[in-house]
């Protein structure tokens, strides 16, 4: 075959088109032409871009929409996010407020203290207890079981818990070197009391929290605590303070001044402790009254407690038995007896009252004195202390009469110290009364009193009938809670009756004991026995209450000794002579002057006899 021939097969092998499987042409559609061009059909990698890209600006778009709306429609809620993990708020500690004397002696004051707390979540995140030997060096310092302390952050869901409040400065700077992760210190106060068991019951006491749960620091909670400030600040990513944005100032705490004369309170107390050792009594209490304006200026109780150390405190200790104890007042109320027979006008202080033979039955029931003192002044019957006398003088005025006036002296009723827990007495108001029951009344049976209302009874009669609300707050000053100074008797018979009274500390009286050297003094003892079921029992009551100096009385003094255990159980042997202490003492430390310049040691000497 030739060259030619040889070129031109090969050619018309090459224009010849493929047939598919079915006998057509590969590539060409029916009804074309052979050789016309072809449309190809799109690959599958041709709409997978498309996709992606449909889905790329479909994203764009949603975040462009998200963005215009959280910075045009809601950008605060932006910002409020940003702002929660960034901002933090802290209060601003406030110290709680001093309580003082009426001379600015402090009684309680708040000191910085620190709290230890631990964040569970952190200390496990940190594994905080690989430190084994810090750990064990942590307890030892609380005084605490390692193991306990370990279960006390052993839910690591937790965020706060308190280790130990209220530690030592020196405690905390040990925990914090320790450097536990998740172990932490915040700063808190805590009450201190300068005057220790003093002042205990009166001041009260403050719970872990600083929150008063006793005495006056209950009382005046609200006032003592203020309100804290706070401070808004702006941490970074480590939790570091970079700004402070806001600061806002808190209510400061108030400051209470109690009328409260420090030097005479320690006196007191020191007193009544010694009387309550000495003789054998179960407690003991004593209240010091300014006459003109009814400031309290000492009011103490024994047995007390410390409060600043709370491991071994009784409920029993913590009672201030001045105003919620009250006790049948006995002889100490026969004063009254005898005054109200002068108001009611059909006696005068010249006259007398026949008392022979010493006893008489009233309803089957028996009053009587001590021995027959037959006809006596109505001076004699306080200085000898009668029952007879006084339940003569009780019967000779109309019932009502004796009972408003018992009313009017602020027996039954509320002193004006609003304090928690005072008591307003215990009297048994009836529709009948027999004669008996009238008797008993005069000489203090059948009533029971407080001894911060007997107080008031007698700074009464010292102020001329004038009775005067007791205060023990100085500042700050609330008139609403204070009743208004009124006269409810005579001033012309309440003299008479501080005359009349002056008689039981001189020689012949029952209370020789309570006299003080250079002053004229004014009184009345009270021995009473403390009822039990069915009657009375063997156990005594021993009251005094004074006046001084007669001549311009300033001072009101009250003893009571409760259940006193030895051989001595008259009020003239017990209550008298710690009587005399405290208010001798109390008108040295107020530089009152004397009154009696003639009185000697050797008239304290001569005697009298003791009695109720």
């Amino acid at each position: 075959m030739s060259v030619a021939n040889s070129s031109q097969s090969i050619q018309s092998t090459r224009q010849q088109p493929r047939k598919n499987s079915r006998g057509g042409k590969l590539g060409a559609k029916p009804g074309t032409k052979s050789g016309a061009k072809q449309n190809v059909t799109p690959s599958l990698v041709h709409w997978r871009f498309v996709v992606v890209l449909v889905v790329i600006m479909a994203v764009f778009a949603v975040l462009a929409a998200r963005a215009a709306y959280i910075q045009v429609i809601e950008p605060d809620e932006l910002i409020q996010q940003g702002d929660s993990r960034t901002l933090r708020t802290r209060n601003m500690p406030t110290y709680r407020g001093l309580i003082t004397d009426r001379n600015g002696v402090e009684l309680a004051v708040s000191v910085p203290v620190r709290a230890i707390y631990a964040d569970p979540k952190v200390i496990h995140e940190n594994n905080g207890f690989d430190e084994a030997r810090r750990w064990e060096a942590l307890a030892d310092v609380l005084r605490q079981d390692v193991n306990e302390l370990k279960d006390k952050v052993a839910n690591p869901k937790r965020r706060f818990v308190y280790l130990q409040r209220q530690v030592s400065p020196a405690m905390a700077e040990y925990v914090d070197k320790l450097d536990i992760p998740g172990i932490y210190l915040r700063r808190e106060s805590r009450r201190y009391y300068p005057t220790g068991e003093v002042s205990a019951q009166l001041i009260g006491v403050t719970d872990v929290d600083d929150a008063g749960v006793e005495g006056l620091e209950r009382m005046y909670d609200d006032w003592l605590t203020g309100t804290p400030g706070s401070r808004k600040i702006r941490r970074d990513a480590k939790g570091r303070q970079v700004e402070i944005l806001e600061t806002t100032s808190g209510e400061k705490a108030g400051d209470l001044q109690l009328s409260i004369d420090q030097r005479i309170q320690a006196l007191a107390y020191k007193e009544i402790k010694e009387a309550m050792l000495y003789y054998q009594s179960s407690s003991a209490s004593a209240i010091v009254i300014d006459v003109k304006t009814g400031d309290v200026l000492a009011m103490v109780n024994a047995p007390s407690f410390n409060p600043n150390d709370r491991s071994d405190i009784s409920p029993h200790r913590m009672r201030n038995r001045v105003i919620t104890d009250a006790f049948e007042p006995g002889s100490s109320l026969k004063p009254l007896a005898v005054l109200t027979a002068l108001e009611f006008g059909d006696v005068e202080p010249e006259d007398t009252v026949d008392t022979y033979p010493g006893w008489m039955r009233l309803g089957g029931s028996l009053v009587k004195d001590t021995r027959n003192y037959g006809e006596l002044t109505l001076e004699e019957i306080i200085q000898h202390s009668s029952n007879m006398g006084t339940s003569k003088l009780a019967l000779s005025v109309p019932k009502q009469f004796l009972l408003d006036t018992y009313y009017n002296m602020g027996l039954m009723s509320d002193t004006g110290l609003n304090m928690a827990g005072e008591s307003s007495g215990i009297f048994h108001e009836r529709s009948r009364w027999s004669e008996f029951e009238l008797a008993t009344l005069s000489f203090g049976y059948g009533i029971s009193v407080t001894t911060a209302q007997l107080g008031r009874l007698y700074a009464t009669l010292a102020n001329g009938g004038i009775k005067t609300p007791l205060n023990i707050i100085k500042s700050p000053k609330e008139p609403t809670w204070q009743a208004q100074a009124e006269r409810v008797i005579s001033e012309e018979n309440a003299n008479a009756i501080i005359q009349m009274m002056e008689s039981v500390t001189q020689r012949g009286g029952t209370a020789t004991k309570a006299a003080i050297p250079g002053y004229r003094v004014a009184g009345k003892t009270g021995t009473s026995r403390k009822a039990v079921a069915g009657g009375y029992g063997e156990e005594y009551v021993n009251i005094f209450a004074g006046v001084a100096p007669v001549s311009d009385p300033r001072l009101v003094t009250v003893v009571l000794i409760n259940e006193p255990g030895g051989d001595l159980y008259h009020a003239g042997d017990t209550a008298a002579p710690v009587f005399s202490a405290i208010m001798g003492g109390a008108l040295h430390m107020l530089n009152i002057a004397p009154d009696d310049k003639q009185v000697t040691s050797s008239r304290l000497l001569k005697g009298g006899q003791s009695g109720s």
